[in-house]
């Protein structure tokens, strides 16, 4: 009994992913980089959807190949991941609203599949207009909320980061970096902010189920202790 008094308690901040890392600084760390490679993997496979069906342009002489072509997307797509989904969890706790709404990792990949889903509407389905698509991918992306998130908060970071990231794009496509066919909201696709917003929630629920996850390993460790 003097042992198991003298032992210290766990900390009520979730712990790390491997029993050996106690620092929460490496765990979130670990966690970012997790994120960062879902987000570069996520960029390629989307980005390759888009040059195929010629919605994106890029300068002729780096679309060689989906790795050559863009080479800066997959790495910033990556870093606005692990930005995303780090912030997510953390907005939670400092709300003092933890989210509880459909947590389990078969609900995050029917999330990202709605996701691929949307993008691939955006590329693939023929609609009379720009305007058409847009609201519908508006729908579809509000319905991606309501279906596997439902939080105020999840909600407005979603529109802050659709709102940051179309800001982003319209600047890049002003200095000619790359550019979209048939732009109708500046120099993008109006129906960009509906990606965003889709992406945003996704990489949120993608985050906090890693960091639900961590604290299930850390509490199942405690208790085998």
């Amino acid at each position: 009994m003097a042992e198991n008094d003298a032992m210290p308690s766990v900390p009520k901040k979730c712990g790390p992913y491997i029993s050996s890392v106690t620092s929460r600084g490496m765990n979130l760390v670990i966690r970012g980089v997790v994120l960062f490679f879902i987000g570069v993997f996520l960029a390629l496979v989307l980005n390759l959807l888009q040059i195929q069906r010629n919605v994106t342009l890029f300068p002729p002489d780096v679309i060689t190949s989906i790795f050559s072509s863009a080479w800066w997307v997959p790495p910033c797509c990556g870093t606005a991941s692990a930005v995303i989904g780090l912030l997510y969890p953390c907005m939670d706790r400092h709300l003092g609203e933890p989210h509880k709404f459909k947590r389990e990792w078969s609900s995050v990949m029917r999330c990202v599949a709605v996701f691929v889903g949307i993008n691939h509407a955006s590329a693939k389905v023929d609609f009379a207009n720009n305007i058409q698509l847009s609201l519908t991918l508006a729908a579809l992306s509000i319905g991606l909320w309501w279906t596997f998130d439902r939080s105020r908060s999840g909600f407005g970071l979603g529109v802050g980061i659709a709102f940051l990231a179309t800001l982003v794009s319209q600047l890049l496509v002003y200095n000619g970096v790359y550019q979209y066919t048939s732009p109708d909201f500046l120099y993008v696709r109006s129906w960009l902010p509906c990606i965003f917003f889709a992406g945003g929630i996704t990489m949120g629920n993608i985050g906090r189920q890693l960091a639900m996850y961590e604290c299930k390993v850390i509490a199942e460790k405690s208790h085998e202790d």
